[in-house]
């Protein structure tokens, strides 16, 4: 035994792994213990001695070699074994976010830096607390972790806390995953008294609030933004100042963006964030996303708004609590993306009030949804009490750019009113509407019915006289306004819905000299009236540009709307004929009457939509990557989502289309109305632009000009692969053709009821010739007479049956979303 341990006790020590080593020594010529080699006998002279090398394969340096390969070995086999369960977990690995509210402990402002004692101790007790419930649960096997994100104070006392929970297994069996499964699991943990009637029960000690309890499916992306490895743009704001704006402003011009902004105020008030511009590239919130939250963490039922297009448009939204999370997602920045808002603390504000109305003439005053002009948050209510001091005095409410109606067995899209015990839905038009309420005391309250926020409204209120809701002299129109006698079938659409113009007998104008008057709207107004033209006669005034004209280049306004593409070249710098191409003048012998095969490349405009591989439903080519098709194709989580679709191009059989792409974006308009049909139009942007080389067999049509009228009696063509019979199973192989003829609008009116003048009718009386299902979407294709072009009058929308006598089809009308469509597709104008 050494000297140096003669002291120790001979009691066995412990050992640590970290306090062994292995030292080498090397030393030159003898080694200890080796004997000196003998001197040969018999021999005075002695020998020069060979010295001997040390041979290199000892012991020593075998075990330092076999140590190496052992160490670099395990190394090895550590990173492999890293590798495949990193990528086993990013592959079969399901993430679900969530959060609940704690009762019964209080929260402290340490619980805000995740570093501190406090957080960590709660957030060890919480996830001990989830790991009981899941490894004791049917999904056990499958548990691996949860993972406590943020804690935060709640208006309502107590801790929110917001959470991760992750299972790892074959993508194969994960439809058992559904988030009702898993969520269902966590609260049927709590064990509630039923005596007491609370929602708060025990969770393995904890005091959680039942009604709190959100768990939604996430993804692997937000996880390892939030509290993963990848938390390079994760901003954290505590606001406590009320008359404060805070600033969040991000940019960048290549790479990637994904940030999160958590926001969080004093308890017992809210948060409103104003967005001043969005920099984002248009995907339907596929990729590029700027999404608010009402919580910390991106859990999709507390979304309160999305944006996906790029906006320099002020919006602002409130959240329903002291929380709120923004984040913005770039994946592949091609040009500048970003974002410049700010957010301030505001109170909470109870909408309700009690409102005597004056005997005057008109409107007096204003109401208005929550946080006017923000958005108004989901679950929010208001209510209004109104007193006239007449019983002969009702009350009046102007809705701008918004309508009610009768509320109907389907639920209400866009807030649900209750107004003296009736139920009314509402929607968002395009124009003002009025509503009367037939009685001195009015109680009125309005509850949000959309899952996200809401647009803002503003409505005015006045008294009106029960006995006579116009003045003498005016006109009612079906929305409540009240126009002037005189403006009542004079060929302008007074009250928006058209209704001034229904029901009216057109009469032809007496073409003589000495019928017009200088006032007269039909003289020199860049139309021909009369058939000898002697309306547009002697005039000599400049025609102001307007719908009815066409716009030169050089800014000159050319008399006539129909001299463009024409032909002839009118403006000076021709540019009436340029970008002419669309509606090619394709002879009629080509089309067959009645329900029919067409021939390949009849109509060149033609598409199919397919959905998951599926022909699903029509659309019509008006640009080199744009498609116009009918909104209620897309209405819905799954259809809204361009990624499922593709467009098939210059196609006569199905399955032989020469041009297919996918769907890009998808633009439904933002005024439709799944219940009534309103508002039925849908823009579709190709990924890939069709080839110039197709343009014998892939031709886009021309769009009509604003606000251009489609007369009775006129032929239009209907064509599409739906169903060639109500009672077909499915739709048809080659694409069909029918002639059908334009019906007057008030015979529409009179069929269906619920038309608006974005809608109008196209059939025959007999039934026999009209679209079905499968035809949504599609083209009704009017051909013009002054040059051949054919014009794309309507899209197929809906009907009652299919070719069902005195039941004509029902098409979108064109004509009245000319600006829209030019918003997105400036190249027509």
């Amino acid at each position: 035994m050494d000297k140096a341990m003669s002291g120790v006790s001979s009691k066995p020590a412990d050992v640590n792994i970290s306090n062994i080593s292995i030292q080498v020594v090397s030393a030159q010529g003898k080694l200890p213990g080796r004997r000196p080699q003998r001197k040969p006998i018999g021999k005075s002279r002695p020998k020069k001695q060979i010295k001997k090398k040390a041979p290199f394969w000892n012991v020593q340096s075998k075990i330092l070699l076999l140590t190496v390969f052992l160490f670099i070995l395990a190394i090895t086999a550590w990173t492999l074994l890293w590798l495949y369960i990193n990528k086993t977990e990013s592959k079969d690995a399901f993430y679900f976010v969530g959060m609940f509210r704690i009762t019964n402990i209080e929260f402290h402002p340490e619980y805000r830096q995740k570093e501190s004692r406090e957080f960590l101790t709660v957030a060890q007790t919480v996830q001990q607390v989830v790991n009981l419930v899941y490894t004791t649960s049917a999904f056990s096997k499958f548990y691996k972790q949860s993972v406590v994100a943020d804690v935060s104070n709640s208006s309502k006392g107590g801790l929110l806390i917001h959470f991760w929970v992750v299972f790892v297994m074959p993508h194969a069996k994960g439809h058992i995953f559904c988030e009702d499964c898993v969520a269902a699991v966590l609260k049927d943990s709590i064990q509630t008294n039923i005596i007491n009637r609370t929602s708060v029960g025990s969770l393995q000690g904890l005091a959680v609030d039942m009604d709190s309890v959100v768990l939604n499916a996430g993804l692997r992306s937000d996880y390892s933004s939030t509290i993963g490895s990848d938390k390079g743009c994760s901003r954290h704001f505590y606001a406590d100042h009320l008359s404060r704006c805070y600033p969040l402003e991000i940019s960048a011009t290549s790479g990637r963006l994904m940030c999160h902004f958590k926001l969080v105020a004093l308890v017992g008030h809210l948060i409103r964030l104003s967005i001043e511009s969005v920099q984002i590239e248009a995907d339907n919130c596929v990729m590029d996303s700027l999404a608010i939250y009402d919580s910390l963490l991106p859990i999709h039922s507390t979304v309160l708004y999305r944006i996906c297009e790029p906006t320099r448009t002020l919006l602002s939204f409130v959240s329903t609590n002291n929380l709120m999370l923004l984040t913005f997602k770039a994946p592949q920045i091609r040009r500048l993306s970003g974002i410049r808002a700010y957010f301030e603390v505001i109170p909470e504000q109870k909408c309700e009030n009690n409102v005597l109305v004056k005997e005057i003439t008109g409107f007096e005053g204003k109401i208005s949804s929550p946080y006017y002009p923000s958005y108004y948050p989901p679950k929010s209510k208001c209510t209004w009490k109104f007193q006239t001091p007449l019983s002969t005095l009702g009350i009046a409410l102007k809705f701008h750019n918004y309508s009610i109606a009768k509320k109907s067995v389907k639920g209400c899209e866009h807030g649900w009113w209750e107004i003296n015990e009736h139920m009314y839905c509402g929607s968002y038009v395009d124009h003002q509407t009025i509503f009367r309420v037939p009685s001195h005391l009015v109680h009125i309250q309005l509850q949000c019915s959309s899952k996200l926020s809401d647009k803002p409204l503003l409505v005015e209120y006045g008294s009106y006289n029960i006995s006579q809701p116009c003045p003498v002299g005016s006109f009612r129109c079906s929305s409540g306004l009240c126009i002037p006698q005189a403006q009542r079938c004079d060929g302008v659409n007074d009250c928006f819905d058209e209704s001034d113009e229904l029901f009216c007998v057109t009469l032809k104008p007496a073409c003589n000299a000495s019928s017009f008057r200088q006032h007269d709207p039909l003289v020199c107004d860049g139309f021909r009236d009369c058939e000898d033209g002697q309306d547009e006669q002697n005039c000599t005034q400049s025609i102001p540009c307007n719908n009815r004209t066409f716009k030169c280049g050089n800014d000159i306004c050319f008399r006539k709307q129909s001299a463009k593409c024409d032909g002839a070249v009118d403006c000076p710098d021709g540019s009436d004929e340029a970008g002419c191409s669309c509606g090619g003048s394709w002879p009629a012998l080509l089309r067959v009457t009645g329900g029919a095969d067409t021939q390949e490349g009849a109509w060149p405009w033609q598409v199919s939509l397919h959905f998951l591989g599926s022909a699903y439903c029509g659309a019509s080519v008006i640009s080199r990557e744009w498609l116009l098709s009918a909104a209620h194709c897309f209405h819905g989580n799954r259809l809204s989502d361009p990624t499922p679709w593709t467009a098939h191009l210059g196609m006569y059989v199905q399955g032989n289309a020469k041009f297919t792409s996918p769907v890009k974006r998808i633009v439904v308009h933002e005024y439709y109305n799944s219940q009534t049909f309103d508002y039925d139009i849908a823009l579709l942007q190709l990924s890939v632009a069709w080839p110039d080389t197709l343009k014998q067999l892939i031709q886009p049509i021309c769009i009509p000009p604003a606000g251009q009228k489609v007369h009775s009696g006129e032929r239009c063509w209907v064509t599409g692969w739906g169903r060639r019979h109500e009672a077909d199973n499915k739709g048809s192989p080659v694409l069909q053709q029918a002639e059908v003829e334009l019906f007057d609008q008030t015979v529409c009116v009179s069929t269906y009821g619920i038309i608006t003048s974005r809608m109008l009718c196209a059939g025959v009386l007999s039934g026999k010739r009209d679209a079905c299902r499968g035809d949504s979407g599609g083209p009704l294709s009017c051909r013009r007479k002054s040059d051949g072009k054919w014009i794309l009058a309507g899209i197929v929308s809906w009907g009652h049956g299919c070719g069902r006598p005195n039941f004509p089809g029902v098409y979108t009308r064109v004509s009245n979303f000319v600006p829209w469509i030019h918003k997105y597709v400036p190249s027509l104008l």
